[in-house]
This record gives C-alpha cells, sequence and structure tokens, in this order.
C-alpha cells in the first residue's frame, strides 16, 4: 500500500504559470482605482497568496471594502481574459497521466484561486479529468482553512500529501497535521519552502513520480 491514497496540488506556480494574467488583471484593478500600475518584476512575487492579502499590500488599504472591491475589479478582467493567459509548466501533462495510472493513487487541487477559474484553466489545458474534485478559496478564506473543511468533510483523509511552490501551501498542510511537499519551478524559493520542512522538495515533475 502507498504511503499516500491522495496528492493534493496547487495550482498557481505549481500546475500552471499564471503571470501574464496576473499582472495585467492586478494592474487593471489597481489602474481603475487610481494607483500607479505596477512592473511584472514587482507582481509577481505576489503569485499565490489569496488577492485580498496582496492587493491591500499593494495599496496599503486596510478598508476591507476598497480591497473587496479591487479584488472584484481583478476578477472582472481575470474571468474575462487573464484566466486564458495561463502556461503550462513543462512535464505536468505527462506526471498526471502516469499517476493516474497508479493504482489507490488520487488527486485533487487545492487553490486559493476562486473555484470556476480554477476549473477553466484546468479544462484549457485538458487535464480536469485527472482530479476528482476542485477546492477553490474565496476572500477571507485561508488555504490552511480550506484544507481543514476538505479533512472535515472526508473528501480527503490523513494520508494527504499537499503539493505546492509557495509557504502557504506548506503552513496550510503542517496546520492540519498533513505532510507537505515544495516545487521549485514555481514562485517559492528553496529557503522559503525549506523553513517549512517539506517532506520532499522536487526540481522537476517528474520527480513526484519517484514517491511511488
Amino acid at each position: 500500500m502507498s504511503t499516500y491514497e491522495w496528492l493534493l496540488f496547487d495550482l498557481d506556480g505549481t500546475l500552471s504559470d499564471p503571470a501574464e494574467g496576473f499582472v495585467n488583471s492586478m494592474n487593471h484593478a489597481l489602474q481603475f482605482y487610481n494607483y500607479a500600475p505596477r512592473p511584472a518584476a514587482q507582481l509577481t512575487p505576489h503569485i499565490g497568496p489569496p488577492l485580498e492579502v496582496t492587493l491591500a499590500h499593494l495599496t496599503g488599504s486596510a478598508d476591507r471594502t476598497h480591497v473587496r472591491a479591487l479584488v472584484d475589479k481583478y476578477r472582472e478582467r481575470y474571468g474575462e481574459t487573464g484566466y486564458a493567459e495561463n502556461t503550462l509548466y513543462p512535464g505536468i501533462t505527462d506526471m498526471l497521466q502516469q499517476l493516474s495510472s497508479i493504482d489507490g493513487i488520487r488527486l485533487g487541487v487545492c487553490t486559493s484561486k476562486r473555484a470556476d477559474f480554477a476549473s477553466r484553466i484546468l479544462e484549457q489545458f485538458e487535464l480536469h479529468h485527472y482530479f476528482e474534485f476542485v477546492s477553490g478559496g474565496d476572500v477571507g478564506v485561508a488555504k490552511w482553512q480550506q484544507l481543514g473543511k476538505l479533512i472535515e468533510e472526508k473528501r480527503i483523509g490523513q494520508r494527504t500529501l499537499m503539493i505546492g511552490d509557495r509557504h502557504f501551501d506548506l503552513s496550510a498542510a503542517a496546520r492540519n497535521g498533513l505532510p507537505s511537499a515544495g516545487v521549485l519551478w514555481g514562485y517559492g524559493s528553496k529557503e522559503e519552502l525549506d523553513q517549512h520542512t517539506p517532506a520532499y522538495l522536487f526540481h522537476h515533475p517528474s520527480e513526484i513520480l519517484n514517491i511511488f
């Protein structure tokens, strides 16, 4: 029997690179509310955390209503075109195909991105059928709370490995008593991931298959 029953993947920075759509939609929201647009190099380090955290940080606003309006403006553009401005990381399709053929291994997605956006991205890359569910985030819901709800609803059990590129993914797993794995092709540095003592650090998607 495998150590794990579930492999739970983050989306942004783990399965696909959302940089273009993220930067364009973020600047769309900022400019609509008369903030200066930011260069990509300033924005891409913010890929991964919930949008309200990033927008509050970028604008310096503590006004929840205003931050929520910024999030809505971001999602307005993202829902129209931003989600399609997305690139699949090399090796992801092959890795998922091989994982799906292993008996007893089940795959899911747990992302801070809204579930409908995440599903559209997976469908765009013809990956949706590999996953049994897509858990999406919402304003005010942290990733550790998302994971906790999946456990509470018995959608996953304790034999679940959370796989992601940022410390939010790893700390969310730890807070729920789950092991985690960090991927180094996304937006988190090795130093960032090492701080959360992941069970594995992967340099390429094919390395995930080595667990089995």
